[in-house]
């Protein structure tokens, strides 16, 4: 056991970036930030080929903490359904024929429900196109698509852009409509708001909502309102299109956390977070692995990964907590323990509720920060926990929202939250090393366009080390695969041979 803690911060959405007017973390009043910067640091990749992500493709949470914890670059979803679609794979895939098949037989209606953006995070609009291309080549006819509109990964109202692309991909393969659209805000929740899911599920199942008479003039309609992309209320376009009994429906979003509720309220028998009409389907095929709760047919079943961070510590007997806030716990437990749902011996697990009183972060930039901050400090003064390894939210879900001054605001926060794990840990004679998952609030205004920016970006992100004589380090730069056998050099594990990170300490 070791005599002094090891802490490892996720700073979610903090990239690096130069100092301009869309930059909130340099524009910040963030002497802690400042001073860790003047001490040395890495930059680090945390996009593309450098976390298993197509080229070019921004990174994200879960990406980022599967790396983060596996210590090697991990094939994405996403890249593994790019290549079966490039090999041909997808076609044949039998979970796909098999409900193709049953479409056939009931003489049903598939619906292919998902987050039509190429913002690369949730979804690709392009694995769409293919599932589409499939079923016509299995001669299914009644197809039908409900749309979720992103303008978070994406720009703030780029969906036209996507809605044209999909009806030429229609007509191109003579096949299916539009039946309704929905901004990911309510399809797409994942802090239980399911006054919000319940909106786009009794669009989708009930035809109930707003009224358009073509997914343009929806989008039109709900611009008129006020609304981006993402908040576009659920709106109806093909009441023959909605989700009955027998029926197939195909969820084609990668990415698992924000496509698990609605699933539940599709799938689950016992359902009860609100009224709603079960539909007996035929089939509810998901793309790949949303939970181990849902026994679901799977297109793309999860990776395996063994001697993750969380397995390591465990191995040699230390103790460690992994600490986040609601909407960011799954990625500190499940995604950074390489898609395990279950702790490993000696973990313990602390879930900080996000706050509900606001619809929207930047009304509350400080989130659950505070509440984090006082746990692991409680978990430093008591030296219960030899590892530990926290998630701050703040920098990327107010980000999120687009309110510069509202993110300024949480980087600061943020800055006096560090600023007093630092004071604590080196009480503790102990080791802090501070990194992110990905960019976000470094760039919120678009370098080429000057539009406001509230996606994720490519930009480096750093790895701070605070060793216990705080001295000035120095570091190589390198990927998020990194972090880990860096730490582990540090603490004095033995690196397994499937890590094949790289130890960025000179």
């Amino acid at each position: 056991m070791p005599k002094t803690p090891y802490i490892l911060v996720v700073l979610d959405g903090f990239g690096i970036a130069p100092k301009s007017k869309g930059n909130a973390i340099q524009l910040a009043t963030a002497p802690t930030f400042r001073k860790l910067e003047s001490l040395g640091y890495s930059q680090l990749q945390a996009s593309g080929l450098e976390v298993g992500l197509p080229k070019g493709i921004m990174g994200n949470s879960e990406v980022g903490h599967t790396n983060l914890g596996a210590g090697r670059i991990v094939d994405q979803d996403s890249v593994r359904i790019q290549k079966a679609i490039e090999t041909g794979a997808l076609f044949k895939n039998p979970i796909l024929q098999t409900a193709f098949k049953k479409v056939k037989k009931e003489n049903s209606k598939l619906h292919f429900i998902g987050l039509l953006s190429d913002g690369g995070v949730h979804s690709f609009n392009t694995h769409l196109y293919t599932l589409l291309k499939a079923a016509t080549e299995n001669e299914i006819q009644n197809i039908f698509i409900h749309a979720f509109l992103d303008g978070r990964d994406t720009p703030p109202k780029s969906s036209p852009k996507y809605i044209e692309e999909l009806e030429k991909k229609l007509k191109e393969l003579n096949c299916g409509k539009i039946a309704t659209l929905s901004g990911r805000f309510y399809a797409m929740d994942r802090d239980t708001r399911w006054e919000r899911i319940e909106k786009a599920y009794i669009a989708m199942t009930k035809a109930q909502g707003q009224k358009a008479n073509s997914a343009k003039a929806a989008i039109h309609a709900a611009f008129e309102r006020g609304e981006t992309d993402e908040f576009v209320v659920p709106t109806v376009i093909h009441s023959e299109g909605v989700i009955q009994d027998k029926d197939i429906v195909i969820f084609f979003n990668f990415r698992p956390d924000r496509a698990r509720q609605l699933t539940r309220a599709f799938t689950e028998d016992s359902f009860q977070e609100f009224q709603r009409k079960k539909i007996n389907l035929s089939e509810f095929v998901i793309m790949t692995h949303y939970d181990r709760k849902l026994k679901l047919p799977v297109l793309f079943p999860p990776q395996t990964l063994s001697n993750v961070m969380g397995e390591i510590v465990s191995k040699a007997g230390w103790t460690q907590l992994h600490i986040g806030e609601t909407e960011k716990y799954a990625h500190v437990t499940y995604f950074f323990n390489g898609g395990r749902e279950a702790p490993f011996q000696g973990e313990e697990r602390i879930l900080i509720p996000s706050t509900r009183a606001v619809p929207t972060y930047d009304l509350k930039p400080e989130m659950s920060a505070h509440e984090i901050t006082k746990n692991v400090i409680d978990h430093l003064k008591k030296g219960v926990s030899d590892f530990m390894i926290l998630n701050f939210a703040n920098a990327d879900m107010v980000g999120h929202t687009g309110n510069f001054k509202a993110t300024v605001q949480a980087v600061e926060i943020l800055d006096r939250c560090i600023e007093k794990i630092i004071k604590d840990t080196q009480n503790k004679k102990g080791h802090l090393w501070i990194t992110a998952d990905h960019g976000n609030a470094e760039q919120m205004i678009h370098p080429k366009t000057g539009d406001l920016h509230t996606a994720h970006t490519t930009n480096p992100v750093p790895l701070y080390y605070v060793s216990p004589n705080a001295k000035k380090q120095s570091y190589k730069n390198g990927i998020l695969a990194d972090v880990m056998p860096t730490l582990l050099k540090v603490m004095g594990l033995a690196i397994p041979k499937e890590v094949t990170g790289k130890n960025l300490l000179a």
